[in-house]
């Protein structure tokens, strides 16, 4: 039984049920023994976080990533403080790691600051099967959640992510169009997001009547020289393409490329994503998937805003994404 629950008992809508429990005199005394009389029936004890519009707020919300190093999560750390500043919000942020039982303790530890809403930034928190989940659902059902370019299937935990399958697809389409067959996907995580592109490769694949050589899909450590390492101890890997899931990895492939002497884009044609600060920084410059973290975390960031004002959201968010062609692609 959650605060959702409790309003939909009382016919009422979430923020009037906030407004009750913080006691507010914009509620009617006949709204309030309404709602206060299914909380009890319903042996509802309302949460200190179960606060939407209540006198209580601290206008605070609470941002957890995996690491501020990564430069994706920076950007969107930073993007997320500029528009939570913008509605005179506060944010407390927590950097998790990726392992299962420090994320569910950075949950646990940013609860404790008296926060009005959670947000989540990557694909790394949309697992469904581990531990900190259930504890992420329950805090779904007392304050707003949203997670951040991942997806997981709970009414109440709202998702604002890149469309990653349509991007893969679309670039892997065009570079099978241009007469590329041979195209490695490289990827360094099985995050939602990193699946989402794999079925967008795939499935660009399947359209075109083109089989897959499964050696052409290759798992790497993360970072540029692993990559190239990973590539140049690869024997009889011939290709003509590659998409990898991050621009760290593609700048990867080109330092391989570099090492080898095939000529980019002449002889391979190269993709990276994210369109991060990498992509200009190496030679020739990358061609890269563009995700519109400032448009995900704008739209994050609003979606948290309504949801406290009693709005109701869409619980899955799309965000087209843009390819930006450079010099390592010809297509």
């Amino acid at each position: 039984m959650n605060i959702y629950d409790i309003a939909k008992l009382a016919g009422v809508s979430i923020a009037t049920v906030s407004r009750v429990v913080n006691d507010s005199p914009k509620v009617s005394e006949k709204a309030k023994e309404k709602v206060r009389r299914v909380m009890e029936e319903n042996h509802y004890t309302p949460n200190v976080f179960a606060r939407g519009l209540g006198l209580g707020s601290m206008k605070a919300v609470g941002i957890i990533c995996p690491d501020v190093a990564d430069t994706y999560m920076a950007r969107a750390v930073s993007y997320l403080e500029k528009n939570l500043q913008g509605y005179g919000y506060d944010c407390i942020l927590y950097c998790s790691g990726y392992d299962a039982e420090d994320k569910q303790q950075a949950v646990e530890r940013i609860l404790k600051k008296q926060i009005d809403a959670l947000l989540l930034v990557g694909s790394d928190y949309a697992d469904e099967s581990a531990d900190y989940y259930a504890c992420i659902k329950e805090v779904s059902g007392q304050l707003p959640v949203v997670l951040i370019n991942g997806y997981l299937e709970e009414e109440h935990i709202y998702c604002v992510l890149a469309d990653d399958f349509q991007a893969v697809y679309d670039v892997t389409d065009e570079l099978l169009f241009a007469g590329k067959e041979r195209i490695l996907f490289l990827t360094d995580s099985d995050s939602y997001s990193a699946r989402r592109k794999l079925e967008g490769y795939r499935a660009a694949f399947k359209e075109h009547g083109v089989e897959i050589n499964e050696k052409w899909i290759l798992q790497t450590e993360q970072g540029i020289y692993a990559t190239r390492d990973m590539l140049l101890r690869q024997r009889n890997l011939h290709f003509d393409g590659v998409i990898a899931v991050n621009d760290s990895l593609a700048v990867g492939a080109l330092k391989y490329m570099h090492a080898r002497d095939i000529k980019v884009p002449g002889e391979i044609n190269v993709v990276g994503y994210n369109n991060s600060e990498l992509s200009i920084s190496c030679e020739p410059e990358l061609t890269s998937v563009d995700t519109r973290p400032e448009v995900l975390c704008k739209t994050a960031i609003d979606s948290v805003m309504a949801l406290l004002s009693g709005k109701s959201m869409k619980q899955k968010q799309m965000v087209k994404c843009h390819l930006v062609k450079r010099s390592t692609t010809d297509f």
